[in-house]
């Protein structure tokens, strides 16, 4: 089956290199060269990497190193696996001269200017006249979208992160570190099943969970103060996201006033989210609540984000309208208004939903304390 999802994707693309008038596309980013071929190699150093897809318009290749050759023989499926000896950049220049490449896509987001720099010196050193075009978010607008497949592996992962959240909440006690808490989640992520993290946990304790990316470090878990934690794992390659707010020897009234707050938020925006809205407007589903509540200033990042091979990706559920985008059935965005406030702490609350042409689904199943503002 996947190798039949393989070959659609990799029809959908020829078309699109014949509707922009390309010869071929250069895909470099792994999640883009695991969607089309079903490689999982990942790219652990932005100086290495496993390979790259070359697709032109009846061939596709899959261009690697000895270390991967096994590798990619036995994932990439329908892929001739071209190992390079001396540089990628001479290999590539060979089978761009071979297959008479002239124009050729490339992913600028996953191209360094070092290493652009040396595939364009290769070709032109090998007599090529090849006209290389940036193609910003080509292949990922495909993967915006996801196929019962994609979405069972979501769910998978969800289903992993949710027991483990659980399991971990009931260990939280005052005196625990950020980072025990963080090393309990990543050891029964793993030991769970996942294939591994989605990211590093997030734990943050105290005025901590005003840092909406905080590293988890030594600060003590302590009685009536907000603890954010935020975790995901990998299933089948694609990723969970989910995140809850904690609070240990019961709640003080500003603790329940913040989250009560933002879990009305989430309410809202998850009641209101579906396929054709604009991507501005689902977030001010969520934000207006928080903003008519005198909050705003304290909620400075996106409502949500796209979800799949890679733990944010599109489509953005960005205030900014110059970056709007119409959301598309298909999509699994995470839906996590905040309130961060320097002096106390935060309070974030997160989940995973579908979206379809009527509505959103949610996705995650763990709940919530009971506390309304």
């Amino acid at each position: 089956m996947r190798g039949q999802e393989h070959a659609q994707r990799l029809a959908w693309l020829r078309a699109q290199l014949a509707a922009r008038e390309l010869d071929a596309h250069l895909v470099s980013g792994p999640e883009n060269r695991r969607y089309l071929s079903g490689f999982t190699a990942a790219d652990e150093l932005l100086t290495e990497t496993s390979g790259y897809l070359l697709i032109t318009r009846e061939q596709a290749l899959l261009l690697t190193d000895f270390r991967y050759r096994e590798w990619a023989q036995a994932e990439a499926a329908g892929f001739q696996v071209v190992i390079y000896q001396k540089s990628l950049g001479e290999t590539l220049a060979e089978v761009l001269a071979e297959e008479g490449i002239r124009r050729l896509g490339f992913e600028p987001a996953y191209l360094s200017v070092r290493q652009y720099e040396r595939l364009t010196q290769a070709a032109a050193e090998a007599g090529l006249r090849v006209e290389w075009l940036p193609q910003d978010n080509l292949v990922e607008q495909a993967r915006e979208c996801k196929d019962p497949a994609e979405v069972a592996a979501i769910r998978e992962a969800l289903r992993l992160t949710e027991r483990v959240l659980g399991e971990v909440a009931g260990l939280l006690a005052p005196g625990l570190t950020e980072r025990q808490v963080a090393w309990e989640i990543e050891k029964r992520l793993r030991e769970a099943g996942a294939e591994g993290l989605a990211f590093a946990p997030i734990v943050a304790a105290g005025t901590n969970s005003a840092r909406p990316h905080h590293r988890p470090g030594d600060t003590p878990l302590a009685a009536g103060e907000p603890i954010i934690i935020d975790l995901g794992c990998r299933v089948a390659g694609y990723c969970s996201d989910l995140t809850r707010t904690f609070i240990l020897g019961g709640p003080t009234p500003r603790f329940r006033e913040i989250y009560g707050l933002v879990r009305r938020a989430q309410r809202r925006a998850e009641a209101g989210l579906k396929a054709g809205l604009k991507s501005d407007a689902a977030d001010a589903l969520g934000r207006e609540v928080i903003r008519q509540a005198g909050y705003g200033e304290f909620f400075g990042h996106s409502l949500g984000h796209g979800v799949g091979l890679a733990v944010h990706e599109a489509p953005s559920l960005s205030p900014h309208a110059e970056r709007a985008t119409v959301l598309r059935a298909g999509s699994v965005v995470t839906v996590e208004p905040g309130i961060y406030l320097p002096d106390w702490g935060g309070v974030r609350l997160e989940n995973l939903v579908l979206l379809n042409e009527t509505h959103a689904e949610v996705l995650t199943a763990m709940g919530y304390y009971d506390w309304e503002a």
